[in-house]
């Protein structure tokens, strides 16, 4: 009897016993699995939105700079940007409520001439939100030479809408007011997957020198 004991004690694990321990162990590693992959998905999420948000910072961080330290500023509202570059009249200060398109002196820009043509509008900067297919995004482009070339500012993944503007008020001479400048950037982020973050940016820049 006692040997009969002995061996029902080592016997080992039935097939079924074997079955059921290794579907837990399947499911334990397919649950980690899937929150390991979900860790890394919001990890790359949030690591692209980072460099994503960066890139929209160092927008606004550069057009206010060049903003600020600038004079003459010049903005156009939605429809009446002339379209071309190179232009004396961007030398004319001029205020607007809702511009897309803001036109302004660097500060080591080269002296105005008075007698036209004015060779001297082609260091002109400029700043200009603008679509390129029929008002469903835009995107803001950057130019130092007066129009002539761009560069796009914002990256592919950024869609701004028609939302996003200047705003320009005392820019005129003898107004007794500093130009003050106020930058609007609305948007979205497109991520991968379609997923759509949207985001909503502001500031505003007072020209430093004093205003003549």
């Amino acid at each position: 009897m006692q040997n009969k004991n002995n061996n029902n004690r080592k016997r080992g694990f039935t097939i079924i016993e074997t079955m059921i321990s290794v579907s837990l162990f399947l499911i334990i590693v397919m649950v980690g699995m899937g929150a390991l992959l979900n860790a890394d998905m919001l990890h790359n999420k949030s690591k692209s939105m980072r460099s994503i948000m960066d890139n929209l910072s160092f927008i606004m961080e550069d057009m206010s700079r060049n903003i600020r330290t600038g004079y003459n500023y010049r903005c156009y509202e939605s429809g009446t940007w002339p379209g071309i570059s190179q232009q004396s009249v961007f030398n004319t200060p001029q205020s607007c409520i809702s511009g897309g398109v803001l036109v302004f002196e660097e500060a080591h820009g080269k002296n105005l001439l008075t007698t036209p043509p004015d060779t001297n509008a082609t260091d002109q900067w400029i700043y200009k939100i603008e679509s390129t297919d029929g008002g469903l995004t835009f995107d803001i482009s950057k130019s130092v030479d007066g129009g002539v070339t761009w560069v796009q500012m914002n990256s592919d993944e950024v869609s701004l809408n028609g939302v996003s503007g200047f705003s320009v008020i005392g820019a005129e001479a003898g107004d007794n007011q500093q130009p003050f400048v106020t930058i609007k950037l609305v948007g979205n982020i497109n991520l991968q997957n379609n997923i759509q973050t949207p985001f909503s940016l502001q500031t505003s820049v007072s020209q430093r020198q004093i205003d003549r």
